[in-house]
């Protein structure tokens, strides 16, 4: 008798009215109408099953502080910088770490159970990440978390930053991180991202940069990245976070060098559209840039691309509730994915293509990988994508940890009440 049987589901693939069994924590079988006795048997028909939603960018350490001490009135990002900086003195390890948890249970009642969080390491008490590496541990039955050792400050801006940076490591954080256009000179950002490439080289970790945050169009340190991973054999582990000065940049240099040259070193790619398109373009009149990186012409040149939430009701971001399929959403409308494909891409952004980022074991949909999955009131990635649907079921390692109702309203008139579901069979 196998642990758990799930029947007459469908799958992010197309497949459709397929069972899958599952037993001592992993995927056994995908087929129609398979023939076993299971301890638990969950019939969802016609509903998706996919694997488990990836925020590739994210922000825990802030997660939740919205207001504290004060509201970033500007909405830009470097307004949120010094939000965060006042905040900083009067944090305490049980605040972040309580934080921390919450977001994460919202986490996994939205199908979210792998975060790669970026982590402050400005801070000489290094609290955070004592904090985030705390809560790895206790939650990580639930869900997995992937940190990275960020200087918010600057690697060389902030005078103990790289000091820092090494002790966050030796601690056990998971990646290196910097922030290259916010290091006082362009000359200064691209040293530091050849000393991040250097010490990931030298260590054998993987690289998140945030990279190119900004505006204006000369801000080009993915150039210096793409440079640095392949001259120190770093591609695969390598990625570029937010690149929204792409946004801005002249059409020939970004087609006929930049993209080619991303593509060539193997970079991933990871946009936020929901951050990305409310800090950038503050300082412009008319027409309005929005700044999202140029995810169209990434995926058509090979790159992975990912999304990312980035944040949560913290001093860069007053709303969320860390649903990827929010995130997917908007990065669909802004990135103009309306093809079939496209839009079967940007569900993947929240689910596949951020799992090669964050370079996850056993993630996916196949017999002998790990049974982490997500059972959607909905038939297809497209209407998950249009509905945003109820979670019913989220299930890790074969054990369901989270349960949903369906969603059905009802319409109530002189007639006989009817159910609305929403859907039209076109996709």
């Amino acid at each position: 008798m196998i642990d758990l049987l799930i029947r007459s589901v469908n799958l992010p693939c197309g497949a459709k009215n397929v069972d899958i069994a599952i037993d001592q924590g992993k995927i056994l079988e995908i087929a129609p109408h398979i023939q076993a006795q299971a301890k638990e048997v969950l019939c969802h028909p016609g509903c998706l099953v996919t694997a488990p939603f990836v925020d590739s960018h994210f922000h825990m350490d802030s997660t939740l502080s919205l207001g504290q001490p004060r509201l970033n009135q500007s909405g830009t990002l470097l307004e949120g910088i010094t939000v965060w900086n006042e905040l900083k003195p009067d944090l305490t390890f049980e605040s972040i770490k309580q934080r921390a948890i919450e977001l994460c249970h919202w986490s996994v009642a939205r199908g979210t159970l792998a975060i790669r969080s970026h982590v402050d390491v400005s801070d000489d008490s290094l609290m955070a990440v004592q904090a985030l590496l705390e809560v790895r541990r206790e939650l990580k039955h639930l869900i997995d978390l992937q940190l990275v050792a960020f200087p918010q400050n600057g690697y060389y801006r902030s005078p103990t930053a790289r000091q820092n940076l090494l002790r966050a490591l030796d601690l056990g954080v998971d990646v290196i991180g910097g922030i290259p256009h916010f290091e006082r000179t362009r000359a200064e950002g691209n040293r530091s991202i050849t000393a991040l490439c250097e010490l990931a080289a030298d260590r054998g970790l993987p690289v998140d940069l945030h990279c190119d945050e900004s505006d204006d169009p000369d801000s080009q340190h993915i150039e210096t990245l793409a440079y640095e991973t392949q001259r120190l054999g770093l591609q695969g582990r390598v990625t570029g976070s937010h690149l929204t000065s792409m946004h801005s940049m002249d059409n020939y240099y970004v087609n006929s060098k930049l993209i080619p040259l991303i593509s060539e070193a193997g970079l991933h790619v990871v946009a936020n559209p929901l951050i990305n398109i409310t800090l950038q373009g503050r300082h412009d009149t008319y027409p309005k840039r929005r700044g999202m990186t140029r995810v169209k012409e990434l995926l058509a040149a090979g790159v992975n691309v990912a999304f990312g939430h980035d944040c949560v009701m913290d001093p860069w971001y007053s709303l969320g509730s860390h649903d990827m399929l929010d995130v997917a959403h908007m990065g669909l409308h802004v990135g103009q994915l309306t093809g079939i494909d496209e839009m079967k891409t940007a569900f993947a952004a929240v689910t596949t293509h951020g799992a090669k980022v964050l370079g996850l074991d056993g993630y996916g949909l196949q017999p002998g990988n790990r049974a982490d999955l997500v059972i959607l009131q909905a038939s297809n990635p497209i209407e998950a994508l249009r509905l945003r649907p109820a979670r019913l079921e989220v299930i890790r390692h074969g054990q369901v940890i989270c349960r949903t109702a369906a969603v059905v309203p009802q319409l109530l008139s002189n007639e006989q009440p009817r159910d609305i579901s929403f859907v039209q069979d076109v996709f």
